[in-house]
């Protein structure tokens, strides 16, 4: 669903036309389920904040003053309801790691310092990779601090715009691109480090 589509059909709703509510769920509900399980990782989890969240958009709908504004105010209260969810999940994680113990290190060699990380050039595109390579790639993210996961997924997944991910997560802009260069950082991390380990088991 376009971003058009979505600001007109939130237009619609928010005049009462209960005949766009079917097309407004079609469109959300699969990104919003896409969002919550890359931030959960269960599907239960998932489905109940996708669910949850267009129900709250629903209750809420009035409170919306800007149409043209839909798509970060529903992903804002995904998030906090993921939020929420991961808290109490039973699959949580005992402790969140800090960004520090995410990074790459260095190396000295002749040529100076340089960051010990791996070359991505050679990896595939999202649409080829393999099951496994998306499987290290799900867990890598859910590893990621809340914080970094969260400008991550909302930038690089749903592709929502630098402005509008700092409406979600109610930073400035400058910080949306710290987090965001920090989380992808991490990330390229948390796989060069599963990807050397898938290695060395072979």
């Amino acid at each position: 669903m376009s971003q058009v589509t979505e600001v007109e059909l939130a237009k619609r709703l928010m005049a009462g036309d209960t005949s766009a509510f079917e097309p407004f769920v079609e469109g959300m509900q699969g990104r919003l389920f896409r969002f919550a399980f890359a931030n959960c990782g269960q599907r239960e989890d998932a489905e109940e904040v996708a669910q949850e969240t267009l129900l709250k958009v629903f209750e809420s709908l009035k409170q919306l003053r800007e149409p043209e504004r839909i798509r970060p105010w529903v992903f804002r209260i995904a998030k906090n309801i993921c939020y929420m969810r991961r808290r109490k999940s039973i699959y949580a994680p005992e402790e969140e790691l800090s960004l520090d113990q995410l990074m790459p290190g260095f190396r000295d060699d002749s040529d100076g310092r340089k960051l010990e990380i791996a070359d991505w050039s050679h990896l595939p595109e999202k649409e080829a990779m393999s099951a496994e390579t998306r499987e290290m790639l799900r867990k890598s993210i859910l590893e990621l601090p809340d914080i970094y996961r969260h400008t991550l997924l909302l930038r690089d997944m749903e592709e929502l715009s630098t402005e509008e991910t700092a409406e979600v997560l109610a930073i400035n802009t400058d910080a949306v691109k710290t987090r965001l260069h920090r989380a992808r950082l991490a990330l390229r991390q948390k796989m060069d480090h599963r990807m050397r380990m898938e290695t060395a088991a072979r």
